[in-house]
């Protein structure tokens, strides 16, 4: 996991947390809020993005490993977190995965699920190729934008 919450990080998890909570209580399909340097976009079924602005990231250090350039295999392309909460790779416990490596994909296909809040987020490939590895065992957690998926488009 994460380390604590500084201060001034106002869209920490427990944040996000609540605001997913009013979401569900008054109904509400999407969320847009920014506070300082931060912003942070919720919509329901679909993606939780934090990111910081323009002037955030400059001052932030190293951008995130999804952001940061391809190793040798320049080819291959990383799918990423786009929220934090947990990795499933099937829909049930009984259920088949939904992909596994060797597989072939479109951009439409479902690779995974990211429960966040008892919200089961499908998470689609968002590429075309074949799946070279899958880098998240099922059930553990994830922090947003961490590498979750090997696909060599190529293929």
């Amino acid at each position: 996991m994460s380390a604590a919450p500084k201060p001034d990080d106002f869209f920490n998890t427990k944040q996000i947390r609540r605001l997913i909570a009013l979401m569900e209580k008054h109904d509400l399909a999407e969320i847009d809020l920014k506070n300082a340097d931060q912003r942070v976009r919720i919509k329901r079924g679909g993606e939780v993005v934090v990111a910081p602005t323009a002037q955030a990231a400059r001052t932030a250090g190293p951008a995130p490993a999804a952001a940061a350039p391809p190793p040798a295999d320049s080819k291959m392309v990383i799918i990423t977190s786009p929220m934090v909460g947990t990795f499933y790779r099937a829909s049930g416990p009984d259920s088949a995965a939904f992909i596994k490596v060797g597989d072939r994909i479109g951009p439409e296909k479902t690779v995974c699920i990211i429960e966040a809040m008892k919200v089961f987020n499908e998470i689609p490939a968002g590429v075309s190729g074949q799946v070279v590895a899958v880098l998240v065992e099922n059930g553990h957690p994830v922090e947003f934008g961490q590498p979750l998926i090997k696909v060599d488009p190529e293929k």
